[in-house]
């Protein structure tokens, strides 16, 4: 799967994209990730990526021209890629979207805004799809243009080591991942849960299974009504959201 992102920034994703997984990925080719400078699509000797906005107020706006012929010229070199705008207006990313965009799409042309955000013709005309890593605002988009091609660029195959980790991940399914633990069995008193211990598969499945859904309902109860459960494991999931609200208010 090949990424080019399009940024004023281009020397803040070397670090991040060279190292752990996704540097490995690169390496062994499965993954092209091409770093652009937008100031390469500006046309004066200044190589302006910004103006006042019309109508006036505060911050500068980052112009449609250079972005658009980003775009033109990206859209060429790859071919079939959905083109996304890092921005708080966008659908939230979950993991969902991820897993859609590295199935759906055989690249990803990210753009980053900067400042008050982007001309309203980028937007409208130059994007597939707007999308925000949270409610909150950041100085630019870069760090969620990271945060996308994390959770996209892992669930292409054969960028994990073990591509059943993909599978059984926090938020696939609309659950959250099972609590899990390592050795050692006993630190300072503080123990495995025994049935992990047993050998049993179809027990620590099960149970693996119930505990996800008790950390949903806990942690997350807004997921479940995406989650895929039984009737049953949809009672326990209910009850579980009733004994946290209890807890609650007994605190209160």
């Amino acid at each position: 799967m090949r990424f080019d992102i399009v940024t004023t920034f281009p020397e803040m994703f070397s670090s991040v994209f060279d190292a752990s997984v996704i540097g490995r990925a690169v390496r062994d080719g499965k993954l092209e990730i091409h770093l652009h400078d937008l100031r390469s699509w500006t046309c004066d000797k200044h190589r302006v990526t910004d103006d006042y906005t019309y109508g006036g107020g505060p911050g500068m706006l980052m112009k449609v021209e250079p972005f658009a012929k980003a775009v033109d010229d990206l859209r060429e070199k790859n071919r079939g890629a959905k083109v996304a705008l890092m921005t708080p207006q966008g659908d939230l990313l979950t993991q969902k979207t991820a897993l859609q965009l590295s199935t759906n799409s055989p690249g990803l042309i990210i753009l980053c805004g900067r400042y008050e955000g982007v001309d309203e013709r980028v937007r409208e005309n130059y994007c597939d799809l707007e999308i925000s890593i949270g409610d909150y605002v950041l100085t630019g988009g870069e760090i969620p243009a990271m945060a996308l091609v994390d959770a996209v660029a892992r669930l292409v195959p054969g960028v994990l080591g073990d591509s059943q980790s993909a599978l059984d991940e926090s938020h696939l399914g609309s659950l959250l991942e099972y609590p899990q633990y390592t050795r050692p069995a006993e630190f300072k008193g503080l123990k495995v849960p025994e049935i992990l211990l047993s050998g049993n598969h179809a027990d620590i499945e099960n149970w693996r299974r119930r505990q996800s859904i008790l950390r949903t309902a806990k942690k997350r109860p807004d997921l479940l009504p995406g989650a895929d459960l039984t009737e049953k494991e949809r009672e326990t999931a209910e009850k579980a959201i009733n004994n946290a609200k209890d807890e609650t208010d007994g605190r209160a």
